[in-house]
């Protein structure tokens, strides 16, 4: 599904979800968080006490990790924080997550807000690192961080 490249091509490649353009310094966990109870979409901050996220903020990021966690009312949070600005820029998982993708078409659909969702290798990147989500020649996702 998602292969690495040549480092002097491109970082990696991934497969889109939803496609889309983004750039913005990586937000990266290990663990999946749920929109639903855990993002507050007004703020974009974390708001699950049991996440190691706990009280940063998503907003204008691109969110790196395995996958979303639960519940079918993600997508609705995630299309209200997309419409208020307070989304993050690109979401990067290593498994597709089709809550989320909901979330994301909807905004796109209603408000002509384009937020990437991306399936790839996540390995590497880090908290911080400038990442730039691109539609490649293909039609696939371009990955690249940043110098």
């Amino acid at each position: 599904m998602t292969q690495p490249v040549a480092k002097d091509a491109v970082d990696r490649l991934g497969t889109f979800q939803l496609a889309g353009e983004a750039d913005g310094p990586a937000l990266v966990f290990s663990q999946p968080l749920s929109f639903w109870g855990g993002i507050d979409a007004e703020t974009g901050d974390i708001i699950d006490h049991s996440h190691p996220g706990l009280g940063k903020n998503v907003a204008g990021r691109i969110l790196v990790m395995p996958s979303g966690r639960g519940s079918s009312s993600s997508s609705s949070v995630l299309a209200e924080a997309i419409r208020r600005g307070t989304a993050p820029a690109g979401i990067l998982l290593e498994r597709p997550d089709p809550i989320l993708a909901v979330g994301a078409i909807v905004a796109e659909f209603l408000y002509d807000v384009h937020m990437p969702l991306v399936v790839c290798d996540i390995a590497g990147i880090v908290s911080g690192d400038r990442i730039a989500v691109r539609v490649g020649e293909q039609g696939g996702a371009v990955i690249r961080k940043a110098q």
